[in-house]
């Protein structure tokens, strides 16, 4: 057996103990091994009962109280994304998902446990720390880079075993502490430690085990060093990303033993205020946030002090809790700008009145009732008027060249014709875009394809309703419906006339003695030109003269009387056509439209809900 040396005694693995001994006993030779053994038996009998991890049932207990924030949030997420795959692309809806999914197989798994990951740079002496914190050289260090190439865990009590296998640790790299104050420590007990790999390894399966494990454990425990803690790698790959994390991290400034005098508070402070500039909330004054500290894992300065913090830590169970908080917020933040819009976005009554009034212009509504009240007035002229004034008009309603009804024809613009369907899509497309203003671009872009899907065909169909309103040229204002069903709603024909007016009978009673008299008196005045009657033209001619006056005074008298129910006829069939080709373009393009907002703002509630309690601000 070869003597062991100061000089060996100070080799090792780092820690200052001899041959990786933490306690600093030699282990060299059967005999030394034989009293561990027998060490060990003495301390399992005189420690407490604990079961086997395979024996032990597993553990599952609530995160929070039944009323806690997070399954609200949690349901509220899960909503939230079910609404809106349909919107929503793949990629924006993933680290929702995943959030879920992580959150889902973290509260099948121990509550009893916190996961907690001690990660950092090449030389950073993580695994250093790892050693210290366990109270034995689980973790092997050296000059040797990468030291680490897998993750390692150490568990204080059984029943880890499901959250080792989601961390996909394997099961040879599964350590206890070694038996000491550190494994009987009462605040430690459901710890369970991971040593990563660097996050700075070259090889690259490395660092993608530091970004998978970081996304699944509970907290994190940040090693930097004098020389690497304003790494710009470490910042803004890690430490920035993940700063609404804070209250689930810790910041650890190790190897302050090579810093002389104050140079271990300088380096700590300015490690605060890089810290501050990445958004990360510092938990100092009794505020949550990121615990940050200085030690030595080398020399043990500031271990017991880390060791006493994690034990807080780990007794107060709300970790995993924290973590998924975190998490959830970090998906809301991404999901921020597809469901927050800049405004008050929707369809507002005078949006509505002016897409109504662009498709009754559409659709010749006025034209409509103007016609209409020409028609009542010529109606109600023939009724009243003098029989060589109807003898005229059914003159020209024969359509002989220079009639008014063929120049009011040709007096008709073609190019409104022409301009009709245009006129719709501009209509579609101008409340489109008024309710889709300052929503969300997915959602803006939904709102606008249901105004132009249930445009499709609406020309058509207010050509439709011009047409059984009677408008002029209807036929050729939408080119026609291209089915002969009708999908809109009906006019039920052009709207019934009024009934006459009391006083029109005793009109046509006058219009008809005034004829009359103007027959008689001319019959008097030939009956003395040919001699049949006595002369006397004073009396025929007055008679005449008073039927030939009198029937344009009745005529005259008629048409100022039927000026206000002409007017109303006109108005009426104006609204009719109006209301009807409101209702069509109501159940094509603003129902459907409305449909769209109201999914919005469903989403919009659930988002809200799982801002609500949010943990980071954000």
């Amino acid at each position: 057996m070869t003597a062991v040396t100061d000089e060996d005694q100070g080799k090792g693995d780092g820690t200052g103990k001899p041959d990786g001994r933490a306690d600093g006993r030699w282990d060299d030779g059967l005999i030394a091994r034989r009293a561990a053994a027998a060490e060990a038996r003495e301390a399992e009998e005189t420690a407490p009962p604990t079961p086997a991890e395979d024996d032990a049932e597993p553990q599952v207990e609530a995160y929070a109280p039944a009323d806690g924030p997070l399954p609200t949030r949690l349901d509220a997420l899960r909503e939230l994304v079910g609404l809106s795959r349909a919107r929503l692309d793949r990629e924006t809806l993933a680290e929702a998902g995943r959030v879920l999914d992580e959150a889902a197989a973290r509260q099948r798994l121990s509550s009893r446990h916190t996961v907690i990951a001690v990660a950092g740079a090449t030389g950073s002496g993580k695994s250093t720390l790892f050693n210290a914190l366990a109270g034995a050289p689980i973790s092997d260090t050296g000059l040797r880079r990468p030291t680490t190439s897998q993750p390692i865990a150490c568990s204080w009590t059984d029943g880890a075993a499901g959250l080792l296998d989601r961390l996909a640790v394997p099961g040879r790299l599964r350590r206890r502490p070694h038996p000491g104050p550190a494994a009987f420590d009462e605040a430690l007990q459901g710890l369970v430690l991971v040593d990563l790999p660097d996050h700075d390894s070259a090889a690259t399966e490395h660092r993608d085990q530091v970004d998978r494990v970081l996304a699944l454990v509970d907290a994190v425990i940040w090693v930097v060093d004098p020389e690497k803690y304003a790494d710009a790698a470490l910042h803004e790959r890690y430490l920035r990303p993940l700063a609404g994390h804070a209250e689930v991290t810790f910041v650890v400034l190790n190897q302050t033993d090579r810093l002389p005098g104050e140079a271990a508070d300088l380096v700590l402070d300015d490690l605060r205020r890089l810290l501050d500039e990445d958004g990360i909330a510092l938990g100092e004054h009794g505020e949550p946030g990121a615990t940050v500290m200085s030690l030595s894992a080398l020399t043990g300065d500031g271990v017991p002090e880390l060791r006493e913090m994690i034990g807080r830590f780990v007794s107060d169970r709300t970790a995993a809790t924290r973590r998924l908080s975190a998490d959830v917020d970090a998906a809301a933040a991404r999901l921020r700008k597809v469901y927050v819009a800049d405004g008050r976005p929707g369809l507002g009554e005078r949006a509505r009145e002016e897409f109504t009034d662009r498709l009754a212009e559409a659709v010749g509504a006025a034209a409509a009732g103007q016609a209409a009240e020409r028609e009542w007035r010529r109606n109600a002229s023939r009724a009243c008027g003098t029989p060589w004034l109807r003898l005229w008009r059914w003159y020209e309603n024969r359509g002989l060249p220079g009639s008014l009804d063929r120049m009011g024809q040709a007096l008709t613009p073609p190019e409104e014709e022409l301009t009709a369907r245009q006129r719709v899509e501009q209509a579609v497309r101008i409340v489109a875009d008024d309710a889709a203003d300052g929503l969300p671009g997915p959602w803006a872009q939904a709102v606008r394809e249901a105004a132009f899907t249930g445009a499709q065909g609406l020309p058509e169909a207010l050509d439709e309703l011009a047409a059984k309103a009677g408008t002029p040229g209807a036929s050729k204002r939408g080119g026609g419906t291209e089915t002969g069903r009708s999908t809109v709603p009906q006019l039920g024909g052009r709207p019934p006339k009024p009934p006459r007016p009391k006083w029109w009978p005793a009109a046509v009673l006058a219009q008809a003695s005034m004829t009359l008299l103007q027959i008689f008196g001319g019959l008097w005045l030939v009956g003395q030109i040919i001699g049949v009657l006595e002369p006397g033209l004073v009396t025929p001619a007055l008679i005449m003269l008073a039927g030939v006056v009198g029937g344009p005074l009745v005529e005259w008298a008629c048409a100022a009387a039927i000026r206000g129910p002409a007017r109303r006829y006109g108005q009426d069939a104006e609204r009719r056509l109006r209301e009807a080709a409101a209702g069509c373009g109501r159940a094509r393009v603003l129902d459907p439209v409305a449909a769209e907002l109201v999914r919005y703002r469903e989403v919009r509630e659930r988002y809200v809900t799982v801002t609500e309690f949010s943990t980071t601000g954000r």
